[in-house]
């Protein structure tokens, strides 16, 4: 007799499912991407918790990116070089935000106007910048012999003062030889520095904290700021006896070298942060193609790039050329337009002291100053012998098939 069939008592196991593979192509990159999920703000968040979780598109995705860029800039060990243009001194970003990050030791070097620096020593002899109207009328400020920066004002007399402080500085014996941006400022740097500590300053100056913490001040257009004009104001009363020059020339050598000495001696990644545009972004990021394409000296650029600026990216003005323009010339690696790179299309003082807030808030974002001013003459050194490594190479640029100019006839002046 046939036993009858008895269905077995142990169940089956599904065979574990299998991970859907992505589609390749966009399709596979978009399924891949970050979801826009935000959750509810308590009030209980950590300033990176906001900007990593609560930033999800438009500007607020852009700054979110710059926050993560600035982070690795820091977290990676780059060499940061940043840039300011724009009345930045006055408005104080450099007290909210500038300084602590020098002191964080987060900034190499910096770029930016004489403008800035000149402003920048209002307070430490005790004038005052107040907010006011912008709209209040130009006239009637003028005859009260107020100055206006938009919403900004102060007292004409201050701008007196100021000058008569830098000529004071400018005529002591160790300014009188010609120098560069970042030599001079140094030893503007230094003397501010005596200064605040006689007059007992509590808030230093932009010029004093580069001086003790090393940091390069570079001036790409020197000439068009106060400090410059009161060279022009002691070279034309003391003649000969006023001895200061700036040697432009040796100015963008020495950034080049600056940024050789970072990738090339210290083999270090290398960051640049740009507050604006202007003169101080391109004076910076044109030490790439100096030493690639003029000095024949091998470099790949910058390896991240961030740039706050509220200009429009379609005029053709450099103030807005994002990083894959950017890397056309040179000046940025392939992999930081790909990874490395954003536009932040905003105000620097709506989004900066706010970066700057959540960046410092991680204790693990602090390191030792690099203290590059100290490196001056031996980056400058070394790029040298680079450049005289060269010489029969780069000696074979010098030459360009000029047309010859004819020689003009004699116009007949007749009978």
């Amino acid at each position: 007799m046939a036993t009858p069939h008895r269905p077995s008592s142990k169940k089956k196991v599904a065979a574990p499912a299998r991970a859907k593979k992505a589609p390749p192509g966009p399709r596979g990159a978009f399924e891949k991407a970050r979801l826009v999920h935000p959750v509810g703000i308590t009030g209980k968040e950590k300033p990176v918790d906001i900007i990593t979780q609560m930033f999800p598109a438009y500007v607020g995705r852009q700054e979110r990116t710059a926050f993560e860029l600035m982070r690795r800039s820091v977290s990676e060990d780059c060499a940061v070089f940043l840039t300011l243009s724009g009345a930045m001194t006055p408005a104080g970003l450099h007290q909210s935000c500038l300084i602590p990050l020098i002191e964080r030791g987060i900034i190499d070097c910096i770029t930016t106007t004489g403008a800035n620096l000149y402003h920048d020593a209002h307070r430490i002899i005790g004038h005052r910048i107040r907010e006011i109207d912008p709209n209040a009328g130009d006239v009637m400020l003028r005859v009260a012999r107020i100055i206006r920066i938009y919403d900004l004002g102060f007292d004409e007399d201050v701008l007196l003062e100021t000058d008569k402080l830098f000529s004071a500085i400018l005529r002591l014996p160790e300014f009188q030889k010609r120098m560069t941006t970042p030599e001079l400022h140094n030893l503007l740097g230094k003397k501010i520095a005596e200064l605040e500590d006689a007059l007992g300053v509590k808030s230093p100056s932009l010029l004093a904290t580069a001086y003790r913490y090393g940091v390069p001040i570079f001036v790409g257009a020197v000439q068009d700021g106060s400090i410059f004009l009161n060279i022009v104001k002691l070279k034309r009363l003391l003649g000969r006896d006023f001895k200061l020059e700036i040697d432009i020339a040796d100015d963008v050598f020495e950034m080049g070298a600056m940024q050789h000495h970072c990738f090339g001696s210290l083999k270090k990644k290398m960051a640049v942060w740009i507050l604006g545009g202007g003169v101080p972004k391109n004076y910076t990021l044109q030490g790439e193609p100096l030493l690639d394409q003029i000095l024949g000296v091998r470099t790949s650029g910058f390896d991240i790039d961030v740039q706050f600026c509220v200009d429009p990216v379609d005029n053709g003005a450099l103030s807005s050329c994002p990083a894959g323009e950017g890397h056309t010339w040179g000046k940025v690696t392939a992999e930081s337009v790909q990874t490395g790179s954003v536009y932040c299309h905003t105000d620097v003082t709506a989004v900066f002291p706010w970066l700057t807030y959540a960046l410092l808030s991680d204790s693990r974002m602090h390191r030792k100053p690099r203290r590059l001013i100290d490196a001056r003459e031996l980056a400058v050194a070394t790029l040298q012998r680079e450049v005289d490594r060269r010489r029969k190479k780069l000696t074979a640029t010098l030459d360009f098939p000029l047309p010859t100019p004819k020689p003009k006839r004699r116009r007949s002046t007749g009978a």
